[in-house]
Formats: C-alpha cells, structure tokens, sequence
C-alpha cells in the first residue's frame, strides 16, 4: 500500500525572498494574490472594503453549523445519540469539509484524540487528512504549467489520471520523471487564498473583542491568530515547503530509522511540489503493521525521540505531525511527508523547556515558577508566592508516583485550570508547541493506550543535562543535586538511569566534559562540596564499622564513650547515600561505553588535576576534624553540644 502526505504547509527557517509590504502602499491591496506573505494590516484594508464578503461568510458559516448542531441537540433530547452515532460523525466530517481549510485541520487535529471523541468520530476525521473531494484535473495541470515554465508532459514521463490523495490544501499525483524518479506531485487549490483570508480575518476580529472584552482572557490571542495566520500563508507557498524538507533532512536525515524525501527544486514552485515518492502504510493503520510485522510501538518511540530532537536540540519542528504526515516504510522506518508547518524556537525557549520538565518531574515548583517567567508565560513582576503552592497541588496530582506515569494529557488539562486562576498568558510560539507535542501524543494512545509520550522522553532530558555544556543547564543540574549544602544522590542516580537508556547518550562525554567543569574555576563550589559530602560518608561509615567491631567484642564502655554520633546526627548513621553511591556505580558499571579504556583515560587526568589532591586534603582533614570533635564532645564537654560546629573553607582546608 502506498501513501503520501497531501496537506501542503509551510514554514521555512530561512530568509524569505524579499517582498514589497503592502501596508507600504497608499492604496489597500486590489486582489488576494497581491499579498504575498501575512500581513493583517493589509488583509483587513482589503476586506473593509468588502464588508459584504465578510458578512456572508460568517452567514454561511453559522448556517452550515446550524445543521449540524440541531441535529445533536435532537439526538439529546431524544436519547438516540448511539444510534446516530455514526450519522453525526460523517455530518460532522461533511460540515468540516464544506467550512474549508481552517477547519479541516481542526478535524485531523480530532483525528488523533481519542481522549476527545469516539472511535467512530475519529474514523471519519481520518478522511479528512487525504479523502477530501479533489478539484479538476484541467486546473492542476495548468498550475502546474505556469509554475515549472513549461507543459507537464514535457517532465513528467507520467502522472496518475486522478489524484491519489487529496487534503484542505491541495492533492497529491503520483508520477515518474523523464530521468525515471518516482516522485509525488502537490498541486493547490484554487481560490485558497480567498477562503484562508476570511477565516483569518474573521477570527482576529474575533480574537480582539475577545481580548478587550473579556477580562479573564489574559492570553494575547491576536498573536496567536497572526503566529497562525504566518504559518497558513507559509503552507500556501510551496517552495517554503521545499525548503524545509532541505533543512529537516540536514538536521535529521541522518538519524538511521528516520526517513526524508528528497526535493526536486527545479519543478517547485509557489503552486506545485515535486518530491520523492515514499512507499509505506500510515502509523495508525495497526492490522497492516501487523501483518508487515512492524511493531507500531518501536515507531512511535522513534517519533518521539525524533520530535525532542527538533524541539530542544535544533529548534526546527515539525507542528503537524498527524498520520497523514507519518509513514513506516517497509523496512520499519518512520517517514516524515510534510514540511509545511514548521517552526523554530529559539535558544533560550528551549533550554528553558528542557528545565522546566526536570523541574516539573522533581516537584522543585519554586524552579519551575520562575521558569514559566523565563519562559514568558508569566512577566517579571508577578508575584510568584501564591502560584508554587498552586503549582504544586496541580502537577503533584498530574505527575503520579514516578517518571513512568507522566501523561501528557493530564499535565496539560491540569495546567489549562491552573491559568484561569493565576495572571498566566499563553505566549503565540508555545501553542504550536503543545499542538506538536498533543497531536504525537494523540496518535501514540491510539497505537498504545499505556504509551506515555514525556516518561519516554526523560531519557533524552537526563542525557542533555549531563552532557550539554550549556552554562543554562550547568547551573539548572547544580541545583538540581544540590539542596541546602547536601548532595541529593537518588536524584543523580534517577539521572544516571534514565540517561543510559537514550540512544546517542556518550558516558565517555559525560566523564570528560564532568572533570572539565569540576576542575574549573566555577567548579570551586562543587569540588568543597564533595569534598564535604565524602567527608561526611566516610565518618559514617567508619563509625559504624568500629561500633559493630566494639559490640562484637563486647567493649560497652568502649563504644558509650568513644563512639558517639558522628557530628551532625542525633541518631544511629544512616548508610543510604553511601547504598545510593554504590547503586550508581553499578549503574555506571552497566551503562555502554563504559569500559577498561575508558576508565584508563579518565584515572590519570584526575590524577593529574592539582584540585583533585585539594579535594584528597580536604576529605582528610574534615574526617580528623569529625573525629577529633566527637573526642572534645565526650571528654570536655559536660552537655552534648547542640549545634554544629561549621567546616572550615576550601581553603583553609
């Protein structure tokens, strides 16, 4: 079975080709054709000065809901909504279809929901991906013609009589070039700029009386209409689309179980794509999986590490992941066919994402507030004293009791409540985000209803805070293992685990990149630090090995005056850490790349590092000065004393 993704959208990440801004002219734009890329200044100079065109279009999208909402409402009141089930989901399809392209795509985002509609609903949603009614074949051939510069014919040895596929932007033709290629044809729609530009305006009009109106609506929802309105008119202009295919091949292509069509430049144009045609079956049809013995499962995984990788590493994403766009090869591989709605997040967005999730994941809701700040959900000045306790009951009823039960869904609903309350925004970058990320979700708990998109992607988190050199992370992983001068070991164990378990997680980076930071000048902290801590340990547990030698020996008096608490406790010592410590060593130990070599390399640059005899030093003299104020405690002290006596510095060690 062979398909291809028919939804043409558009984002490219490189320059765009320069265009004269018609909000520049004296004169509102006399035709749609005229604007080139968003622009609402000009598309509302069009339209007021054709109210009538606006009028009718809000009348007939009324009218055509109308239908369909009396005939829910006839179904409630008559108790037959089972039995028209199925009548309601195909008018729901048919209503979808006939509102055009904007909502369209609001039906393949249901396509993917099963947390949202029936089973039956979302087998007619799936017809909206690549089922929708094609437009004449005379018009695509014309189209073509105009953009490539010369007749069909003439590059194309064949194109399929009818349209294989066709979707709200355009339809899909399979064909074979003169050089003998297999290639996939998109042509446009036409009039797909008149329909995009009345929903659009329609909707900002909306969006800024919704705004000025209604004083719970904090959100900028104008942004978010034009950051929609951008990428709408990007999918519009298929050499964007081309582009992008270009770039997500460079950054992902060489990933081994992902697949990315090749472009052929010189038969694109605004109207028309030409792209290598990809043979494989959609990644919810599971009964042909099965029978090709490809485990759907695998699949996704690989989507899901691909998706982190485009949202935390490059920054290029794919925002319309639906089964339209996602194909498994015969061979098992996961092809991605669609390159028109994308979007790039920047630096800071997401390095500030990455430590959101480690902060969400180990309920630090203090971090995670200011990270929201960071982030722009939240301005500067907003008083965050009220919002960690809010977060805190939140997520801690959304997180479960381990990584393994995240749930995408529920952390969303949760957070969706969560900002009516408190003076949060959504900012327009971040809907596209969550779109991305709920649509992959959508389709993971169709293919396993126990898939759990963010438990799997904390692997990849853990490998980048323990691998990346960013000096963002470095601190958030400070923090992290670090809480009121103690050194948190079950919190780098989890690291530690979950790392070894992503694909390209290098220990050997780890190691090297760890001894670099710790024996720098902002590793000084650090090194007092575990300095201290095995200091501490190594009290511990001497004390404890010579008070079980005194009670083997019966030397009572013995142990009562000599072996008093290590300095600090006020009960009998407690050996997690030092179980913690030997626990990641065997994590360590059973993590790949860890071998006689890499322990070879790694022993003689430590001991080569003056700071590392400093730290000998001082692990030396804090268990003297341990010992020695355990001694003064019991043989000059009358009282026990009560608080604890501070080490000396770093230095003075």
């Amino acid at each position: 079975m062979s398909a291809v993704s028919p939804n043409v959208s558009g984002r490219s990440a490189e320059p765009m080709v320069p265009v004269i801004s018609v909000t520049a002219r004296s004169l509102p734009p006399q035709s749609l054709e005229d604007i080139l890329v968003y622009d609402p200044a000009a598309i509302a100079a069009f339209y007021r000065r054709r109210p009538l065109q606006i009028l009718f279009r809000i009348i007939s999208i009324f009218w055509t809901a109308l239908g369909y909402g009396v005939g829910l409402l006839s179904d409630k009141l008559t108790g037959r909504q089972k039995v028209n089930e199925q009548k309601r989901a195909e008018g729901l399809r048919i209503m979808l279809t006939k509102l055009g392209p904007a909502y369209i795509k609001v039906g393949q985002a249901l396509s993917t929901r099963p947390d949202l509609v029936s089973p039956t609903t979302m087998a007619e949603m799936v017809k909206l991906q690549d089922q929708l009614p094609p437009f004449a074949n005379e018009i695509a051939m014309r189209f073509i013609e105009e953009e490539i510069g010369q007749p069909s014919a003439s590059v194309y040895e064949y194109l399929s009589p009818e349209p294989i596929a066709a979707a709200s932007l355009g339809q899909v033709y399979k064909g074979r070039l003169k050089t003998g290629e297999e290639v996939a044809v998109k042509v446009q729609r036409p009039g797909l700029a008149d329909q995009i530009t009345k929903d659009i305006y329609i909707l900002r009009v909306l969006a800024a009386w919704a705004k000025r109106n209604i004083k719970q609506i904090r959100s900028d929802l104008v942004s978010i209409v034009d950051e929609f309105g951008t990428r709408i008119f990007e999918e519009m202009d298929y050499t964007h689309e081309g582009a992008n295919a270009e770039r997500f091949a460079e950054l992902y292509g060489y990933l081994p179980e992902i697949v990315v069509p090749s472009i052929y430049p010189q038969y694109t144009g605004r109207r028309v794509l030409t792209m290598e045609w990809i043979d494989g079956v959609k990644l919810t049809e599971l009964d042909e999986l099965a029978r090709r013995g490809v485990d759907p499962t695998h699949v996704i995984e690989v989507g899901v590490q691909c998706s982190l990788r485009q949202l935390l590493e490059h920054g290029f994403f794919h925002a319309d992941p639906h089964p339209g766009n996602l194909l498994v090869t015969a061979d098992g591989k996961l092809a991605y066919l669609d390159f028109g709605m994308m979007c790039e997040v920047q630096p800071y967005q997401r390095y500030g994402l990455i430590e959101a999730i480690v902060h969400m994941v180990n309920r630090d809701f203090e971090a995670l507030a200011q990270d929201y700040v960071n982030l722009e959900f939240l301005t500067p000045e907003t008083d965050l004293s009220p919002i960690i306790p809010a977060l805190a009951g939140v997520f801690n009823n959304a997180l479960g009791a381990s990584v393994a039960e995240l749930n995408l869904k529920s952390i969303t609903d949760e957070f969706s409540a969560l900002m009516y309350e408190y003076p949060f925004r959504v900012p327009a970058y971040y809907a596209l985000i969550i779109r991305s990320l709920v649509t992959l979700d959508g389709i993971a708990i169709t293919v396993d209803p126990d898939f759990k998109v963010l438990s799997k992607a904390y692997p990849y988190v853990s490998r980048r805070l323990l691998t990346d050199p960013a000096p963002q992370l470095r601190t958030s992983l400070q923090a992290l293992l670090f809480q009121d001068g103690r050194f948190r070991w079950n919190r780098l164990e989890n690291l530690l685990r979950n790392a070894k378990d992503s694909d390209d997680y290098d220990l050997n980076q780890v190691l090297n990149q760890t001894l670099e930071f710790l024996f720098s000048e902002r590793g000084e902290f650090l090194r007092d630090r575990i300095a201290d801590e095995l200091a501490k340990e190594l009290d511990k547990v001497g004390y404890s090995l010579i008070q079980r030698v005194a009670r083997a020996l019966k030397l009572q008096a013995f142990e009562r005056d000599l072996l008093a608490a290590p300095i600090g406790a006020t009960e009998q010592p407690d050996t997690g850490s030092w179980e913690q410590a030997v626990r990641i060593l065997g994590i360590l130990r059973n993590t790949k790349g860890l071998d006689a070599s890499t322990v070879a390399t790694v022993v003689p640059k430590l001991i080569a590092q003056p700071e590392a005899r400093d730290i000998g030093r001082r692990v030396v003299n804090g268990v003297v000065q341990r010992a020695i104020a355990r001694m003064i405690r019991e043989f000059l002290v009358t009282e026990p004393a009560v608080t604890t006596p501070a080490l000396p510095s770093a230095k003075a060690a």
